[in-house]
């Protein structure tokens, strides 16, 4: 079983949860091992010493998913009205949109020039798109598809 407080709570970048091997798993200890070695060589899967303070406090809180859907459907929905393409997430607090420009990552300095910071699709090995945080305030959304529809440019527009 994987858990990650930084998900359930939308904290994205906090590095915070746990791995449960059932005794019983014939190769636990190399799991283990492999799992202990691969938190070295990554760097980043060791937790935020600061978020480790308030953990009996933060187990039981749970994110509003309601909330979240409200958002994503906003968002979404907007995205579409202006002539992009978007994913409808599932079980994520990101949408991916596709960008109009070929080059994903000039569209997103378009986009920072206007306040609005996205993740270039060709970070995560998905060229062409952007990603967005839904975990963004409402305001921070709205401010989002001003800036969407504002970079637009007639050339690069989906149909």
């Amino acid at each position: 079983m994987l858990y990650s407080y930084g998900k359930q709570l939308l904290a994205p970048g906090q590095r915070i949860g746990y791995i449960a091997v059932p005794r019983n798993h014939p190769d636990r200890e190399a799991l283990r091992e492999a799992l202990f070695l691969a938190q070295f060589a990554t760097g980043f899967a060791f937790p935020n010493a600061l978020l480790q303070q308030p953990l009996p406090d933060i187990e039981p809180l749970c994110i509003d998913l309601a909330a979240l859907e409200r958002k994503c459907d906003r968002f979404t929905a907007a995205m579409r009205d202006l002539g992009y393409e978007t994913t409808f997430p599932s079980a994520t607090f990101y949408a991916l949109v596709r960008s109009p420009d070929p080059d994903d990552m000039a569209f997103t300095d378009r986009l920072a020039e206007r306040g609005t910071y996205v993740l270039p699709g060709s970070m995560v090995e998905l060229p062409g798109f952007v990603r967005v945080s839904l975990t963004a305030s409402a305001g921070m959304l709205e401010q989002a598809l001003q800036a969407f529809a504002s970079v637009q440019d007639s050339s690069y527009r989906q149909t």
